[in-house]
């Protein structure tokens, strides 16, 4: 499988990334297990987890998908192959992350996170440790499509950017992680990162991790600027709309074991005229003689500025066709139909 370089790092990983946050509700550990061993059979070395997996995010649960990859990579004796990245959580109020308070991206809450990442996943390294989302209130995935009617709230106690670069170059020097990445982050929150590193604050952002995909393409144009002049990789989460890219949620329906029917956390996808878009592209997809799910995918690998599609399955025949998306030759016919589509629903799910 094709290699992409993540920003300015030495960092070669396929251009398909095996996301694992299903694992430890949705799937279990073996399978997993079972998952990682067909993708690193088909030529991906990059899996994406967090210290929150797995999702929906629950103190009984949290830190069983880094476990799970942790056992794997024991049991193959492969660390040196996997370019691995994971996440520490930014501001949040749930308090089972840091043994009853609240965590925020100061020194003690990072070190205690790094540390017990490194415990679950067996190793003595991360290679990309990323900011799950911002210690700024900003609204979830950082890109909305409008600007609200007042200026955004700020915490009063909000953690300066070079407070929190600085611990990362601790990090860094102490050889626990090799590189940076940023989730969830606007082009504001991005430059803001570069700009303190460039004058000698912390490690130099590597990647930044968002949402792209068919019915939210608000990585266009800004972030892609941005990104681009910056030698700043985007690693693309949710290529699938959480399923709803699938056509298995078309016209309502609600399938037994389905992400949406068992946690009802689809709200992102589930926005005013956010059905008729999806279904829009589900059935473009069918035109083209492809299964919706392996469209989409397709989609967002081909894109010029994405280094890496974070996919995710739940069984081993959504894994092959995620990864089928990797061969797909992406054409200027589709692109054009895409584009129409986007002219007249633009972004509803940003």
């Amino acid at each position: 499988m094709e290699k992409r370089r993540i920003g300015r790092t030495d960092l070669s990983v396929s251009k398909i990334c095996l996301g694992t946050m299903t694992w430890g509700q949705q799937n279990t550990e073996a399978e997993g297990h079972a998952q990682m061993d067909l993708a690193f059979e088909r030529g991906v070395n990059f899996l994406d987890t967090a210290e929150l997996y797995s999702i929906p995010p629950k103190p009984e649960t949290q830190g069983f998908t880094e476990t799970y990859i942790g056992n794997w990579m024991k049991a193959r004796g492969n660390r040196d192959r996997v370019v691995l990245a994971s996440k520490v959580v930014g501001r949040t109020a749930n308090e089972w992350f840091r043994g009853g308070r609240p965590s925020k991206l100061v020194r003690a809450d990072i070190l205690d996170a790094i540390d017990k990442s490194l415990a679950r996943l067996q190793t003595d390294y991360i290679d990309l440790y990323q900011i799950h989302f911002p210690d700024r209130l900003i609204t979830w995935g950082a890109n909305p499509t409008r600007i609200g009617t007042e200026p955004a709230k700020r915490a009063e106690d909000e953690t300066p950017i070079a407070e929190t670069l600085a611990v990362f170059e601790e990090l860094v020097k102490a050889g626990k992680i090799r590189h940076l990445g940023l989730s969830n982050e606007s082009s504001w929150g991005v430059m803001r990162f570069v700009a303190e590193s460039d004058r000698g604050v912390g490690p130099r952002v590597a990647s930044v991790q968002n949402a792209y995909n068919l019915v939210n393409r608000t990585f266009e144009v800004n972030l892609a600027e941005t990104c681009e002049r910056e030698d700043v990789s985007l690693l693309a989460y949710s290529p699938l709309a959480q399923g709803y890219l699938t056509g298995k949620y078309d016209h309502g329906a609600r399938p037994e074991g389905a992400r949406t029917t068992l946690f009802d956390r689809g709200q992102r996808y589930e926005t005013p005229y956010a059905a008729e878009a999806l279904l829009a592209y589900n059935e473009l997809a069918r035109s083209f003689d492809m299964e919706p799910a392996l469209f989409a995918n397709a989609y967002v690998t081909s894109r010029w500025f994405v280094t890496s599609n974070i996919i995710g399955a739940t069984s081993l025949p959504q894994l092959e066709m995620a990864l089928a998306s990797a061969e797909v030759r992406w054409t200027e016919e589709m692109q054009k139909a895409v584009d129409d589509i986007h002219q007249r629903v633009g972004n509803p799910c940003p």
